[in-house]
């Protein structure tokens, strides 16, 4: 069998998936806009040629680029075409707008599409946080035009996949049973609990950094610090926690960017929201590591006394999981993503959102527990409903085999 991957910055969810499928034995093609190759998938690249236009509508800026990458995404998979290859079954993240034209090109080609999330007004990740509204009548105008996409999209498909049922659940209603609920998976036997794991860093300051499983050791990790997933909060915690607990060496993972939501007026919201505190904690103790390579984000979970995850209703984190799966004790916000995980008090704990003296007074309960019981059973969660090799990954490939073969 034939099966193209197309994923902006492939592998991103097909890492796992694209080589199993090598193995059993199909030619895999991936397009994708960067470098990252994989052993057993022949890798091919497209480029948009060029940017948004000035002029066009506000509304519309974000439909008009993915239809550019709509554009060279179908440009080389007419190449591919043109070189013989018909895919039976294509992969593909419609996100960016890669997959606008693929039916186009392909027209008896199965689509199975990553359905991540589905914009909305009311209870998703637009207009959750009262500190950061949205112009009432504009900013929904704009959210439902940036819809288009995934419209178009959701109506193409043949089957699509999301990570989460509560990320299906913001699917509409009349496309919901084209999707099934299979997460991208967590690698139980690579993710393991170490209480003899070091982390060693340097932080912002340049200073080495060492700390064991014998430290207090509080973390948070985001791919970028920013509000969506509960940085300001976090931050607002810490005066809290680092007064009443004078041994607790604070670690936080993350870049300075925005991967999510609108930017700062100015600078960036890490140092907007520490700049917010500073004059209220011990900052020896604090300390920002940046980007980090994975191993170094496994080591943190695995010394982690406690680690706090926040998020507005969006997209689940793959490091919640992984966090869970490493042994660490999460402190999670009380949000529909996490809800979906954590039962409170058995594999993890719940704190309000918008609450920095509950999320403090959590992890200081937290870091003067024990809690083994329960670390044992957050990875027993994962173990069970997440297991990469015993449960997502042959779940996903069933589900392409069969498309194939429809």
């Amino acid at each position: 069998m034939n099966i193209l991957f197309v994923h902006q910055n492939f592998p991103g969810q097909y890492k796992h998936l694209a080589p199993a499928l090598s193995a059993r034995g199909h030619r895999v093609i991936a397009l994708g806009i960067g470098d990252r190759k994989i052993e057993g998938v022949e890798y091919f690249h497209y480029r948009p040629k060029r940017g948004t236009s000035e002029k066009t509508h506000p509304w519309v800026t974000d439909f008009e680029a993915k239809v550019i990458r709509a554009e060279a995404c179908a440009n080389a998979c007419n190449e591919l075409k043109r070189r013989g290859f018909e895919p039976d079954v294509i992969c593909v993240h419609p996100g960016w707008g890669e997959a606008l034209l693929l039916r186009e090109v392909w027209p008896n080609a199965q689509q199975l599409h990553f359905v991540e999330f589905f914009y909305g007004s009311i209870g998703r990740d637009v207009g959750f946080d009262p500190e950061f509204p949205s112009p009432e009548f504009s900013g929904n105008c704009r959210l439902r035009i940036k819809n288009t996409n995934n419209l178009l999209n959701l109506f193409d498909m043949d089957r699509g996949v999301s990570p989460t049922r509560w990320q299906r659940s913001t699917v509409p209603e009349q496309f919901r049973e084209k999707v099934e609920v299979i997460h991208d998976g967590v690698d139980t036997d690579q993710l393991y609990p170490d209480r003899s794991a070091i982390l060693e860093a340097q932080n912002d300051r340049g200073e080495p950094l060492r700390l064991t499983a014998e430290n207090r050791v509080v973390t948070f990790i985001n791919r970028n610090l920013e509000p969506s997933r509960g940085y300001h909060q976090f931050m607002r915690a810490l005066p809290s926690i680092l007064e009443q607990d004078k041994e607790t060496q604070i670690v936080v993972i993350g870049g300075d960017g925005v991967s999510y939501g609108a930017a700062p007026p100015v600078g960036s919201w890490k140092q907007q929201y520490l700049d917010e505190v500073k004059d209220r904690i011990d900052l020896s103790r604090v300390h920002f590591l940046g980007k980090v390579p994975y191993n170094t984000f496994v080591s943190a979970m695995q010394i982690s006394s406690a680690h706090v995850y926040l998020t507005y209703p969006f997209v689940l984190s793959w490091s919640m999981l992984e966090a869970m799966s490493l042994g660490a004790p999460v402190i999670g916000s009380r949000t529909p993503p996490v809800e979906e995980v954590i039962q409170d008090g058995q594999n993890g704990y719940l704190v309000d959102f918008f609450s920095p003296d509950e999320i403090a007074t959590k992890t200081l309960e937290v870091l003067g527990s024990d809690n083994t019981e329960l670390r044992q059973q957050a990875r027993q969660t994962v173990i069970e409903r997440y297991d990469l090799k015993t449960l997502c990954l042959p779940a996903q490939i069933n589900l392409i085999e069969g498309l194939a073969r429809h």
